[in-house]
């Protein structure tokens, strides 16, 4: 993001507006925001570590994790693209999508390892019921 703002206020770049919306940029935010903490809140109610390194000993199914296997990421991703849509040049659009990339392809299956691995196939089960993403 920080290379998003420095390319967009630095280098004068014609807006792409997907969307030209301030009340959808807001939106996005405010939502993304919400799924990120209402997951946070989950991991604080079961005593579960937020840190991915960290030893786990409670699989999350419940509440916001019955409709994404990742909602942090998945709030992560809604406001930065609320940011994208706010500023609406391509920088900010293509941070959303090195964000993704990066959270999809290395993150989260990083994480699923783990999870397999500690829970095996209660794990294995919720996954093929649960979409990674929506």
């Amino acid at each position: 993001m920080l290379v998003a703002a420095a390319i967009h206020f630095l280098v004068p770049l014609p807006a792409v507006y997907l969307y030209s919306s301030i009340i959808i940029a807001a939106s996005l935010g405010v939502i993304g925001f919400a799924v990120m903490m209402w997951a946070w809140w989950q991991f604080e109610k079961h005593e579960v570590a937020i840190c991915p390194t960290d030893a786990t000993d409670h699989l999350i199914t419940d509440g916001v994790y019955r409709f994404t296997r990742n909602p942090m990421y998945l709030g992560m991703i809604m406001m930065i693209f609320g940011i994208a849509v706010f500023f609406g040049t391509l920088p900010f659009y293509a941070a959303v999508a090195a964000y993704f990339a990066i959270i999809n392809w290395a993150f989260c299956p990083y994480e699923e390892e783990k999870l397999v691995r500690v829970f095996g196939r209660e794990y294995e089960d919720y996954r093929s019921r649960v979409r990674r993403w929506l």
